[in-house]
């Protein structure tokens, strides 16, 4: 088993994947006018998908990421070698600032920020062994 991809369901596909772009500097791979559009994010797919094909996909419902003021309870991580600057990046970009960087006991520099679609993304520094 390993992971294939992560899908965030979305009011408006292409405007994040142009959020993501400009706040994190990932580039969009593909977008489909059927409501679906993929990042360059390396082996495991990050994407977004519009909530028309979430409804189709989930029939009883969700929760949509944007629907709460507070964020669900989970996140995507992005590693960077420098989190304050990404960090100010995104926050520039129009994410809403949840956690300031902040260095861990273990040594590693994380934050949080959440997109203007709702979500929630951890940026942290690489984890030493």
């Amino acid at each position: 088993m390993k992971s294939g991809y992560t899908i965030v369901y979305v009011s408006d596909v292409v405007a994040s994947l142009a959020f993501f772009e400009k706040a994190f500097g990932l580039k969009a791979r593909f977008v489909l006018e059927s409501g679906y559009g993929e990042l360059e994010t390396g082996q495991t797919t990050f994407a977004f998908a519009s909530h028309e094909l979430g409804s189709s996909n989930l029939p009883t419902g969700y929760e949509a990421a944007d629907a709460s003021d507070k964020p669900l309870g989970i996140e995507i991580a992005f590693v960077t070698e420098s989190v304050v600057a990404a960090h100010a990046r995104a926050v520039s970009a129009g994410a809403r600032s949840i956690k300031e960087p902040l260095l861990k006991p273990w040594g590693q520099m994380v934050s949080y920020v959440r997109c203007p679609d709702g979500t929630l993304v951890e940026l942290c520094s690489p984890v030493s062994p």
